[in-house]
């Protein structure tokens, strides 16, 4: 076991080291240069598309409304890393680890961007009369078949990782959270989790849907609310935060307090790569909730895809990261869930804790919800829709020891995986960019309103 324990750990520091880190963000740079900076200059006209499109489009295909399918990347996305990854990235590195996260979002608008829009071009009616889509039928239906074997790649190691970072990964954060905070043993956390994802999960992607709707824009508010209690406590400081995080993005933090100091390379590192595994620009995941949604154009839905991970980074991880440099606490020492308790702590005290566990247990199993239709479908491009209701089964017992047992080598394996399914998903991006790019200008070649409403472009049959 500790050979393999080692083993994994080698791996992981492979694919998820600089060159991964380097691919990905080139794919995302190259796709923003192709577009035009597109992704940017259309976030106001982003978010517009998203209040619309909570309103089904009577004439699109689709088995839940673009809205809803943002929700659920969301609720897949906006996670522990959002608590626990930006604590880490800002201990490690410094506040100025929090720019890079920005810069990380920003070039991943545009990788997202790309997956939403192939997933849409070339997703699949199934045997269920469901739609499906994602990197591997953009893989089967975009390339030749010498390439299938990409997209059987991307769905065994997406199906093989959810089980870790989406499912017993979460069980364990959130019965880990309401252990210290409440005193609640593991293995109640467990059977009630089991309850509640069993009552989603089981009813597939239109009860995800419905759930993540209303639950992830409430959580999200909700912990927005507590970071701008903290924001208020310590508004004097706030201007002297952003100069902190824009002046330590480009040279060494000093040691101060329990924080050893870093490096501006130490800074990059772990801004991007926690800004990555937060918002998963690259991974391929949005566009497997995203092609469910009822969309007749693969452009309309990518611009609402893009804005997840606008909201995940630069709102909510903003958030966390501005909270925890005004608080002070950014220097104390500590590191992950820990070090966003004492900024929570520092503005309410007694009671910011609770807050806090109560925060990270509904961010993660929001997770559990989102990775859930990830999963099945990466099993269903493998061995066909009857694996739906297994899955979904296996997938409720999972949380259970997830919850209980101790997941130190569960988690490396899935990170190793979850880096994985970023090839596959990145080579077909930059093979059927040029498809990306004609999509693109085929939809604002002659806008009818401001935010690029046109005919919608016949998908392929």
């Amino acid at each position: 076991m500790q050979y393999l324990h080692e083993f994994f750990n080698t791996v992981n520091g492979i694919v998820w080291g600089v060159p991964m880190i380097v691919l990905i963000l080139g794919t995302g740079f190259y796709l923003q240069l192709r577009l035009g900076f597109m992704p940017i200059l259309k976030i106001g006209a982003g978010f517009r598309m998203i209040l619309r499109s909570r309103t089904p489009d009577g004439e699109a295909k689709g088995d839940i409304t673009p809205f809803a399918a943002l929700m659920t990347c969301l609720s897949a996305t906006v996670g522990t890393g959002n608590i626990a990854g930006v604590a880490t990235a800002i201990a490690v590195g410094g506040p100025g680890a929090l720019f890079w996260m920005w810069m990380t979002a920003l070039v991943g608008m545009a990788t997202k961007y790309g997956e939403v829009v192939l997933a849409v071009r070339y997703r699949e009616i199934d045997a269920r009369g469901e739609l499906a889509g994602g990197p591997m039928y953009a893989i089967k239906n975009g390339l030749s078949k010498n390439w299938r074997w990409l997209a059987a790649a991307f769905s065994i190691f997406g199906g093989l990782a959810g089980f870790g970072i989406g499912n017993m990964v979460q069980a364990n954060g959130i019965s880990s959270a309401m252990r210290a905070a409440f005193g609640l043993p593991t293995w109640v956390t467990g059977v009630i989790l089991v309850v509640l994802t069993g009552l989603v999960v089981l009813g597939g992607i239109k009860r995800i849907g419905k759930v993540a709707e209303f639950l992830v824009p409430a959580m999200c508010v909700g912990y927005i609310g507590c970071c701008c209690v903290v924001l208020f406590v310590f508004a004097e400081r706030i201007p002297d935060a952003f100069a902190l995080i824009f002046a330590q993005a480009f040279s060494p933090t000093a040691a101060t307090g329990g924080f050893v100091g870093s490096t501006v390379l130490m800074a990059i590192q772990k801004g991007v790569s926690r800004g990555i595994f937060s918002n998963e620009a690259g991974l391929g995941t949005a566009g497997i909730a995203q092609a469910a949604g009822s969309s007749a154009q693969p452009v309309y839905s990518g611009l609402i895809g893009m804005m997840g991970t606008f909201i995940d980074t630069i709102i909510v991880c903003t958030m966390t990261g501005l909270m925890l440099v005004v608080s002070g606490v950014w220097s104390s020492g500590a590191n992950g869930a820990e070090l966003t308790t004492a900024g929570f702590e520092a503005a309410m005290p007694g009671f910011g804790k609770y807050l806090l566990a109560l925060s990270l247990a509904v961010f993660a199993f929001t997770t559990i919800l989102g990775w859930a239709y990830y999963g099945e479908k990466c099993w269903e491009y493998l061995l066909g829709t009857v694996t739906a209701k297994p899955f979904r089964v296996l997938w409720t017992v999972a949380v259970f020891p997830g919850a209980v047992l101790s997941l130190d080598f569960a988690w490396l394996v899935a990170d190793t995986l979850n880096a994985l399914m970023a090839i596959p998903n990145l080579i077909v991006l930059l093979l059927l960019s040029p498809q990306i790019v004609s999509l693109t200008r085929a939809y604002f070649a002659d806008e009818n309103d401001e935010d690029g409403q046109l005919m919608p472009i016949p998908e392929k049959d």
